[in-house]
């Protein structure tokens, strides 16, 4: 279950822990979105919370099912900038700002937030933000 940082540390040279994991979770992730969006059921847990444009879902069930029926066959992430930080209860925090291009629609700027919690030994996801970055001033 989950995401496991085990041996990916030595190439990050001096980068603090936190980035480390951090960043090897969405490298995972977005390999996993981009691939086999079924597969990411493997770093959710019941107990994980996802806002997707603002709708809710709850437990790793909804939440892949809610992932795997989004209406495209081929998607592609490019990450622009991702940002990590150490929680006081030794979680992590991770903000990512990127492009994704859907089948062929346009490019679109998106926005995602992750909380991370090492559960047994493997990092999980107990919190997913998703927005795309969509501005409509009308």
């Amino acid at each position: 279950m989950g995401f496991s940082e085990a041996g990916r540390h030595s190439r990050m040279g001096d980068k603090p822990i936190w980035e480390q994991i951090g960043s090897s979770f969405i490298q995972h992730y977005y390999q996993l979105f981009d691939n086999d969006r079924t597969q990411l059921g493997a770093i959710y847990i019941d107990a994980s919370c996802l806002t997707w444009e603002g709708q809710q879902f709850q437990g790793k069930a909804a939440i892949v099912e809610k992932l795997s029926s989004l209406p495209f066959q081929k998607i592609q992430h490019s990450i622009t900038a991702q940002d990590h930080q150490p929680t006081p209860d030794s979680c992590i925090i991770s903000m990512v700002v990127g492009q994704l291009k859907a089948d062929e629609d346009p490019i679109m700027g998106f926005h995602q937030m992750f909380l991370l919690k090492n559960i047994n030994d493997a990092w999980v996801c107990t919190n997913d933000m998703f927005r795309l970055a969509l501005h409509n001033f009308g």
